[in-house]
Order: structure tokens, then sequence, then C-alpha cells
């Protein structure tokens, strides 16, 4: 879940900042200038320094701008030089995920320190009881040799005075496969072969270092081509923005967009699909199956999971079924999907119906820029309203709610995974021999897409919007009947 607090602040206030110069078409003219009016000469300074605040905000638009920061090759090319090559190039990654070294240079790896609180007291539990023998007493307090501390976190546990923390690196204590790491030179790198682009560690960074790649600038020069703009809203966004979602609709033909679909609809699809494979795969002996919704949960399972491969859904996602229609529809147009997580931006990248990902921080920040007040605008009727628990797949259970109605299936047994964490991959891993249930709903995401790391709500918040979005709309029985 992406929190409210100032590197957030600061992430928006470039993305505003980018599309106010992109909707201007002065993008290449004017960026240059963004990291000095953020960080004017003579204003107090976020790092050490002036310069360096602006070196960070300069690699911080550099990711927005679509590019990776190490690929920089000299430190003298300009941002304007970037935003030339973003608006000239012709192909992307599939690299989500990007980390600006000079801002990140604080966090240590060392995870146990002996705090002040330490009263050098004669018992010594930490130092009895360490198995490494690592602590010692210099001058009347604890201390810690890191060069023999294993972190088991004895010392923490026996100490009476609580004068013994323990120190995380933040990103990599929140990454569920281990793919961020400091280099030789201290600084975190993602290892995309192991990465399954959660965006944990974005959220959870709390220097702003890490910065998701954006296709802002390519959205925009299809724009300004005259191609049609198609956006395909993921169910998440109706627990977003505090409004209904015929005013959310109505933004973004304002903004540009010709034509706007709910994914919820492709949502329908995938729990019809997805309720006879279960019946089917079932019948045919198979223990369980997993949804197979989420992006980095099946990233997950292709990269550190084999053991549930051949329990994995082949049912595909609802973002899927909705480009195969809307591509139909609009062979020509530059669909774009409408997002809650950076793993949809990696899914987008192999989805040969959509062209592009917008995050939902980036349509809040265009909404910004635009000076549009959703609360001020009037909302679109929504003649055709999908299924309520098409809806509801934004939330944990939403998928297996509807999977089970649709399918009316008395001996579907389900339990959810609400949340990766190693705890849960541990638990995932056991199921092939040990099964509590035969349909596995499984979310990366605390709470479901309303908890993604690019969302703008609270999820408390956003769960009871979504519900009110959910209460107008008809069953998914009725609605397929």
């Amino acid at each position: 879940m992406a929190v409210t607090n100032n590197a957030m602040l600061i992430r928006r206030d470039l993305v505003t900042r980018m599309v106010r110069l992109l909707m201007e078409d002065q993008l290449v003219e004017r960026i240059d200038r963004v990291p000095l009016e953020m960080r004017p000469r003579h204003n107090p300074s976020v790092r050490c320094c002036t310069h360096k605040d602006r070196a960070v905000l300069k690699y911080k638009l550099m990711g927005l701008l679509g590019f990776n920061i190490h690929d920089e090759v000299d430190e003298l090319t300009p941002l304007s030089e970037y935003a030339r090559m973003a608006i000239e190039r012709t192909e992307l990654t599939d690299v989500v995920l990007t980390v600006v070294d000079e801002a990140c240079s604080s966090c240590r790896k060392t995870s146990y320190m002996v705090s002040n609180l330490c009263r050098g007291c004669v018992a010594r539990p930490c130092m009895v009881n360490c198995p490494k023998s690592s602590i010692s007493i210099v001058d009347g307090h604890a201390k810690i040799d890191h060069t023999t501390c294993v972190n088991c976190g004895q010392c923490t546990k026996v100490c009476p005075f609580h004068a013994i923390v323990y120190m995380p690196v933040p990103c990599e204590e929140v990454c569920p496969v281990g793919a961020i790491t400091k280099n030789e030179d201290g600084i975190e790198s993602i290892d995309i072969s192991i990465c399954i682009n959660c965006g944990k560690c974005l959220s959870a960074c709390p220097f702003g270092a890490i910065v998701e790649k954006s296709s802002l600038v390519d959205i925009f020069k299809r724009k300004r081509e005259g191609k049609p703009l198609v956006a395909l809203l993921a169910p998440a966004i109706a627990g977003q923005f505090g409004v209904d979602l015929g005013r959310i609709i109505n933004s973004f033909k304002l903004i540009g967009f010709q034509d706007v679909y709910e994914v919820a609809h492709g949502a329908e699809k995938t729990a019809m699909l997805e309720a006879e494979e279960v019946a089917d795969r079932l019948s045919k002996g198979d223990k369980f199956i997993t949804t197979s919704c989420c992006p980095a949960y099946t990233s997950l399972v292709d990269k550190h999971i084999d053991v549930i491969k051949p329990y994995v859904s082949h049912t595909k996602t609802p973002m899927y079924y909705s480009a195969e229609e809307a591509r139909a529809k609009h062979s020509d147009a530059c669909i774009v999907f409408v997002s809650p997580c950076p793993a949809k931006r990696w899914e987008v990248f192999h989805n040969p119906n959509v062209d592009y990902a917008l995050s939902f921080e980036e349509y809040g920040a265009w909404l910004v820029a635009a000076k549009i007040d959703l609360n001020s605008i009037d909302p679109i009727n929504i003649e055709d309203i999908p299924a309520a628990e098409a809806r509801g797949f934004a939330v944990s259970g939403g998928v297996s709610i509807a999977v089970k109605r649709v399918a009316n299936n008395s001996n579907i047994k389900d339990i959810q995974i609400n949340g990766i964490d190693k705890a849960a991959i541990r638990t995932l891993k056991s199921f092939p021999k040990n099964p509590t249930a035969n349909l596995i709903e499984v979310m990366t995401c605390e709470g479901g897409c309303i908890g993604g790391c690019n969302v703008i709500s609270n999820p408390k918040i956003a769960a009871r919007q979504l519900q009110a979005a959910v209460d107008i709309a008809p069953s998914i029985v009725q609605h397929t009947s």
C-alpha cells in the first residue's frame, strides 16, 4: 500500500509537473528547470544540500521519462535530452522499477544496533546469550561485532531495557523474494530475473530512491499523433478519489480519452471461465487450483515456486479479456490500462492488445495538472453496469466469491492468501502436500488491488467506496444468465 509521506508527495509533485509540461507541449524546453523550481537555492534542503536534492530530482524525472537510471552514460546529459529521446523512442522494455543511486545512501546493512538506552547492566544477558560471542562490553556499554553477528536477534529478546534495536533495510525487508540487495557500492540493486514487480520496495523506501518507470510521454505522444485514446479502468479505481464511477469516467473524457471501459466486464468472463476450469480440474483429480488474476503472483510462481505451477489457473486476467474486446472495437486506438500497481504495468508490456499503463497516481496528477475537480463535474450515466462480484475483484476474497457464485458448487472450499510475504510463500509451498482448500485465491497486496502501491485512498476507505459501486450492480448470476 502506498503510504502518505513526504517521499510520496514529492513523487506526485514531480508527476504533476511533468504532466503539465506534456499538456503544454513544453517538456523538452522546460524540464531542466523542474529540479531548480522545486529546490530553490536558498530554501532548506531535504538532504545534505540543495545540489544533492536537485540531482535526486533529476534522476527521479529520468525514471518518470521511462529510463533506467543505470543506463546513464554521461552525467552531464541534461533532462531535456532524455525528454527528447523519450519522445523519439519506438521501443520499451519490461523493466518496471529503477533505483536512483543518488537517493540510496543512508540505509545500513547492519541489522542489530545497541542504542544509548544500554545501561551496561551486571546481568549482561545480551553477551551471555549471544551464540557467536559477538557482544562485548566496551566503556560500560554493550557493543556488537558485526563481522561475526549472524542477526539471530537473541540479544534483542533478552535485553531488559530494550536497548538493542532491529534496524532493517526497509526495501529488503518487504521484498518477499529477495530481489533487491546492496551492490558492492552499498546501493540497492534490483535483480529483474527474480523480481515479481509487486512494488513493495517502492512504497517502503523512506528516501524515495525507487522509481516506477512511466509511460506518460508515450501516451501524450500518441495523443498528439491523433491516435484515439481508450482507457481500461481496473476495478480498484471504484474505491479511489472519493467519487462515483460516473464522475471518474467523465473525467477521462475531459482529459482526452475517446472511450472508457470498466475492466470489471473482463472480470465477469474471468469468473465464468475460472468457475468452469475449477469444476473440470477438480473432477479430473487435481487437489486444488489457485487463481491467476494477479501478475505479481503468477510471476512469483514462475520464478520461485515450481511446485505450484501445475495448480495455477489457466484462465486469463480481467485486463486480458477487456483488452481483447477493446482492441476488436478500436483496432487503431492507443489502449491504456489504468492500474493500481507496477505488476500490471509489466503485464501490459506482454499483452499485444494494450499499449501502455497509467497508474492511479499518474491519473490523479493528470487531473491536478488539468485543474479538474472530480466533485465538480457531472457523472456519466453508466448504461452497461458490470456484475457486482466482478467489481469486487479488487478486494481480497472477491475473486473466489465470484467464482463460487458462478460455479454454484458446494464442493468448492476456498481460502485467501491476503498479501504475499515470506510466510505466505512458505504456506503456498506446503499446499501440494497438504492442501487445506481446493480453491486458493492469491493477492500479492494485502487487502487486494485496493492495497496496491499506486493507490490514492487508504484501503479501508477504498473498501467502503468500492462497496458502494458493488451495491448498485446486479449479481453475477443475473448478469450472465
